[in-house]
């Protein structure tokens, strides 16, 4: 249970004075947590962060108010005059003529307007302090709908600064900042959790004055993630985080392991029958996997591979050592065509060590399901590759050593946690895998919990892959290269574009490609996306593997896994739309045979500078490593990956890499708290709860209370 001085902040902003049904449902358009049917609550609007900033500084005269801008001026009621008759169907505004000091006239203009309390409100002869945007029409100058009209004499009522919100259609800014008032009026009494120190050091604020001051910037440099308050959130977001991650790694290392005692025959016969020899990195990744296997000590480790860096062997040399040591291994992976990716690789480089290898995914039915279970229960399978399925209740091991789970970042650690838990015993070991070369900056973030082994080498023989950036306006002289590689023997994945991150339009894009290279290709040509059953896409790819389709048309779906060693040529529709972690998988679906591969980037011109950057670093490297790290600078840590749609937390107030030197700061506070207190029951502990509550990271809360 959250602690009760929190439960205001938890409560949906309906309880809010002045947020009806329609307000409310505009509210969960544009705050709401980022799942279904999630509602918007009060502290949903203390994390949305003002993106500008409205300086309502006086402006001296009406003769220096710019049209189209806002100004904010001291005038005299000078008339009313009502707007009385139809125009066009609708009833003419209410005008309110306004004079300044030197005589300049300006008029306010109301529709629908109630003429009774436009009298109250600007009696004639009165001075008003207004402020608002000016418009001309029919060469008068004009002040639609002031946003603040005051009486002069009223001191400091008429705010000199206000915050520009992101919005959803419907929704004002003035609206919103009364819901954000309000829900600001909601802030409990907290206890300090930093240190007072570093709160002086750095020139912080109290948690409660940071989040005021985040809503009332009082110029551009107080929006800027280095400004006091919004470094100060930040930091307390970033501790959140750490000390979540450190708690977890903590209570799953508290369980022990168990020693998978075995001889490396199976691992050796494996070795024996592969048509290549380990790179230095492999054998560095194993000696540190075996090196968790002979420890008492649970594993917790992520091996980390770029593109082609050969981590599927990686993890099947792990898998029969567990297998060795007389335990089962699960591999689980994102999706179905993934599942059968590995099957495939696992079944042939495996083939000389007799294991015994079965596939579960959700196509798997009936008797075949059934037969799978329990031979599984039994001890008759050794290694199970899957999908989500294997999260399924009915699904017993006899023995489960080893989880490995390939492309992290689509899981969440909720879904980390649970397979696990299917261990028997004393718990399996993990081994998480990722071809996504992934920042240290989001390494701290996302696998603070785990040890990180990295295969930053090639095999050997691996050919680098030529990479050009093209014009679309030469679509034509690309085609006519694809036409004289086909006919060569060549075959070409064809990814068409990401069009704003809408499946339905990514589908329409692909159709529309396919339908153009079939008239000139025949049915030389396949297609392959997401909304294909996955009987289908196998076939599709089948005949791309087997070389009886020359082209294949795609969404990004072939993004990960997907292995033709034949293909050797990668067109990139529309480059500029994606991240450079995305263009370095889909590059890396090439290159994997003899022959010479290339890719080509299409892209629309001028494009932003961000796009030609990233196309320009696409060009000049194939380092995974270098890639992400350029993508984080480009991107930032929310857009990482598909961070937002992923297993990676979405910071709401911090922000990456701007707020890198806070996060190693919040780490090492972090493990100082847990050094000294590990069990979080000191002095201290309350308030680094109501932190960790505070910032949504319940799971690790519970983890301390189950002890």
């Amino acid at each position: 249970m959250r602690p009760s001085q929190l439960a205001p902040l938890f409560v949906t902003v309906r309880s809010l004075k002045g947020v009806g049904p329609k307000v409310e449902g505009l509210l969960n358009k544009l705050v709401a947590p980022r799942h279904e049917r999630a509602h918007a609550r009060v502290i949903d609007l203390w994390w949305h962060l003002p993106a500008g900033i409205i300086d309502r500084a006086l402006t001296p005269r009406i003769a220096d108010g710019r049209v189209g801008e806002l100004a904010t001026l001291e005038v005299t009621v000078a008339d009313h005059r009502p707007g009385g008759g139809r125009r066009g169907g609708s009833r003419a505004p209410y005008r309110v003529l306004v004079e300044d000091e030197n005589g300049a006239a300006l008029e306010l203009v109301y529709f629908k307007a109630d003429p009774a309390y436009l009298k109250r409100l600007l009696p004639v002869g009165s001075k008003r302090l207004i402020s608002g945007k000016l418009e001309a029409y029919d060469g008068l100058l004009q002040m639609p709908h002031p946003d603040h009209v005051i009486a002069a004499d009223s001191g400091g009522a008429l705010p000199l600064h206000e915050p520009l919100y992101p919005l959803t259609a419907g929704l004002t800014n003035t609206t919103l900042r009364k819901a954000i008032g309000e829900a600001l009026g909601q802030r409990p009494t907290m206890p300090e959790w930093i240190d007072p120190g570093l709160l002086a050091k750095n020139g912080w604020p109290s948690f409660s004055d940071a989040v005021v001051r985040l809503h009332a910037p009082e110029g551009d440099a107080d929006l800027l993630p280095s400004a006091p308050a919004r470094a100060r959130l930040a930091y307390d977001e970033l501790l959140a985080n750490q000390l979540a991650l450190a708690l977890i790694r903590a209570r799953l290392k508290r369980h022990a392991g168990r020693r998978l005692t075995r001889t490396g025959k199976v691992s050796t016969a494996i070795l024996g029958g592969l048509p290549f020899k380990l790179t230095g990195a492999q054998t560095r990744a194993l000696a540190e996997i075996d090196a968790d296997l002979d420890s008492p000590h649970r594993m917790l480790r992520l091996l980390q591979g770029d593109v082609g860096s050969g981590k599927t062997v990686v993890a099947l040399l792990a898998m029969a050592s567990a297998v060795e040591a007389g335990t089962q291994a699960a591999l689980m992976a994102p999706t179905e065509l993934l599942s059968r990716q590995h099957l495939a690789t696992i079944t042939g480089f495996g083939a000389a060590a007799n294991l015994r290898i079965a596939l579960l995914t959700g196509r798997e039915r009936g008797r075949e399901r059934a037969d799978i279970l329990a031979a599984l229960k039994e001890g008759r399978i050794d290694i199970l590759i899957g999908t989500h399925a294997l999260f399924q209740e009915p699904i017993a091991f006899k023995d489960l050593g080893l989880v490995v789970i390939d492309e992290q970042h689509r899981f969440g650690v909720h879904q980390r946690l649970a397979l696990q838990a299917k261990a028997t015993g004393s718990g399996a070991e993990l081994l998480v895998m990722t071809a996504t070369p992934i920042p240290r900056t989001l390494l701290l973030t996302s696998y603070g919990d785990m040890d990180v082994s990295r295969l930053d080498e090639k095999p050997p023989g691996r050919k680098p892959i030529v990479t050009r950036t093209v014009a679309l306006e030469r679509l034509d002289e690309v085609v006519s290269g694809i036409d004289r590689a086909v006919q060569g023997g060549a075959q070409v994945y064809w990814v068409c574009p990401l069009v704003a991150e809408s499946e339905l339009l990514d589908l329409a894009a692909a159709e529309e490609r396919y339908a153009a290279l079939r008239a000139k290709f025949g049915d030389r040509v396949g297609l392959v996306h997401g909304r294909l059953s996955g009987k289908d896409k196998d076939r599709v790819m089948a005949a791309f593997a087997s070389g009886a389709l020359s082209i294949l048309v795609s969404t990004t779906v072939i993004e990960v896994g997907v292995d033709v060693p034949k293909a050797s040529i990668m067109i990139i529709e529309h480059a500029e739309r994606f991240g450079l972690a995305q263009l370095h998988q889909l590059r890396g679906r090439v290159g994997r045979g003899a022959a010479e591969s290339s890719c080509v980037l299409l892209y629309r011109q001028p494009g932003s500078e961000t796009a030609r950057e990233r196309l320009t670093v696409m060009r000049d490297t194939e380092d995974g490593f270098v890639i992400a790290e350029e993508d984080l600078r480009l991107r930032g840590g929310g857009e990482m990956l598909g961070t937002r749609q992923s297993g990676f937390p979405a910071f709401r107030i911090a922000s990456l890499p701007e707020h890198q030197g806070l996060l190693e700061a919040a780490r090492n506070q972090a493990r100082l708290i847990l050094a000294h207190d590990p069990a979080l029951k000191g002095k201290d502990a309350e308030a680094l709860k109501l932190l960790l509550y505070l910032f949504e990271r319940d799971d690790a809360v519970r983890l301390i209370r189950a002890g």
